[in-house]
Formats: structure tokens, C-alpha cells, sequence
């Protein structure tokens, strides 16, 4: 009863902010109280604060702005992971199934890279882009994302092509695969709940990031949703059922890749955890 208990008050612990934040994005800001109590006053709830997030509000000024910001958000955020992902299983695998002079070192290399958090090398990557010509082009932001999202994908499939056994390819060669068929039909497949483990993973810290977004794209019409949700707050004041009904538009879709992937989340996490 004691552990029911505990689980009931900490799950409504979890959940207040979340009740917090629909019952923003549900209610006009002239009726929105700040007393403790997370759900909306259903005489005061209305759609208002998501038609004018995404420009349906006023018929007359309607525009389709948050859409384009969204196709820029699901652009970077899939091409970093599909980049991250077509580099990452090459590597994890040359690391994992060959030793050659200068492994050890390229693995601490990347763990050296994940040290650093990104505006540590906001400077040097804004002269990079600029000198390329792709400042305010999602291409750049892609890139600049990628170089992060490599090396944590790397380490991770290689943990995982670690456990697959040796013999699986060497069956398959004996059947005469090729080396690089082998790597397609038969690793590939089998590390199906670790690609999803590390596609999602880059694919939410593309998705999430904001510092860099906005700081390489100045241009409105490149911006990435979290540089539309910053926006809502300024320094004297803040549109807080707006950023309120912005926080769900964003939260959705990786709510949906969640649900859609959750078996191969649930496989990729707990691989290697039980031995035999």
C-alpha cells in the first residue's frame, strides 16, 4: 500500500508541470489564474492560443510561417539523424570488428568531442559556415549537428555491433556474402533496436537544440521551432499562452515517434543488460 502510495504522489509530482503548461495553452490570457489548481476553468478554455501559434487566428492575416518552421525543424531533425546514422554504423563497425593501429585513440577522440557542450564551439562554427556560405541554410545546420550526433551514435553501435557474434558473418561469408552484403542482410537487420535507440537520440537533440539554431539562422524563414518558441518571451513581457500552445505543437511529434518506436526503444535499451 506504502509503495502504491509513493508511486501515486510522485507520479502527480511528474505530472503537474505538464497540467501546468496544457492548462496555459487552454486558456485566454485575459482568464488564466495563477492559483495551484492544473487544470483549466472549462468557461475560460480555448483553442485561441494554437490557431495564432500556427497563423490561423485571423483569417485576413493568416499565413503559413509556423508550417515552413516546421518543414525546417523535421528537415534538419531527420537529416541529422539519417546522416548521423549512414556515417556512424560504418565506423561503429570498422571499430568493432577490426583492430588497427590509432583505434584506442580515435575512441577517446570521440569521447573528448562529447565533452564540450556546443556554444564552446559556437565561434569557430559560425566562421566555418560563414566562410562556406551557409549561414541561414539548413544544409549548414545539418552539418553542424552532425558533428555531435557522430560521435555519440558511434560509441553506442559499437557497444552494440560488440555483442552480435562473429560467427553470424562468418556463416554468412561461407555462403558466399560479400563483406559488405554481409554488413547490409545480416548486422544491419539485427541492429535494428540499437539504430532506433541512436536515430531517435539524434533526431531529439536536432530537434531540441537551440542555441546554435539561433545563432546560425537570422532569417525568419529558416528558423527551427525552438527559435519560434524564444520568441514568445521577451525581456519585459511573455506570451505565455502562446509559448504554452508552441511547447505541445513542438512535444508532439516526438511523442510519435516514441509510441511508433517503442519496441525497438525497449530492445535497444535493455540489449546487454542480462547476460547467457
Amino acid at each position: 500500500m506504502a509503495t502504491h502510495l509513493f508511486l501515486l504522489v510522485f507520479t502527480m509530482a511528474t505530472l503537474y508541470p505538464v497540467l501546468w503548461v496544457i492548462k496555459m495553452a487552454l486558456t485566454d490570457a485575459s482568464g488564466f489564474s495563477a492559483d495551484p489548481w492544473p487544470f483549466p476553468d472549462p468557461a475560460n478554455m480555448t483553442l485561441d492560443n494554437f490557431k495564432e501559434v500556427m497563423g490561423l487566428g485571423d483569417p485576413k492575416t493568416s499565413n503559413l510561417l509556423f508550417f515552413r518552421q516546421l518543414g525546417n525543424s523535421l528537415i534538419v531533425s531527420l537529416a541529422t539523424a539519417a546522416v548521423g546514422l549512414a556515417l556512424s554504423t560504418i565506423a561503429a563497425y570498422a571499430l568493432s570488428r577490426w583492430d588497427f593501429p590509432g583505434k584506442d585513440r580515435s575512441m577517446s577522440a570521440f569521447l573528448v568531442t562529447q565533452m564540450f557542450p556546443g556554444v564552446v564551439m559556437l565561434i569557430p562554427l559560425y566562421i566555418l559556415l560563414s566562410k562556406l556560405g551557409m549561414l541561414n541554410q539548413l544544409g549548414g545546420l545539418v552539418l553542424v549537428y552532425a558533428t555531435t550526433s557522430v560521435p555519440f551514435s558511434v560509441w553506442t553501435l559499437k557497444g552494440y555491433f560488440d555483442t552480435i557474434p562473429r560467427e553470424l558473418e562468418e556463416a554468412a561469408l561461407l555462403d558466399g556474402c560479400t563483406r559488405m552484403q554481409t554488413f547490409f542482410w545480416v548486422i544491419l537487420p539485427l541492429a535494428r533496436p540499437a539504430l532506433a535507440v541512436t536515430g531517435l537520440f539524434s533526431f531529439m537533440t536536432a530537434w531540441n537544440e537551440f542555441i546554435l539554431a539561433a545563432t546560425l539562422m537570422t532569417n525568419e524563414q529558416s528558423y527551427t521551432l525552438p527559435v519560434v518558441l524564444q520568441s514568445y518571451v521577451g525581456d519585459f513581457d511573455a506570451a505565455w499562452g502562446h509559448f504554452a500552445a508552441g511547447a505541445i505543437l513542438v512535444s508532439l511529434p516526438v511523442m510519435l515517434l516514441f509510441f511508433l518506436l517503442q519496441k525497438q526503444l525497449v530492445e535497444g535499451l535493455t540489449a546487454g543488460g542480462v547476460k547467457g
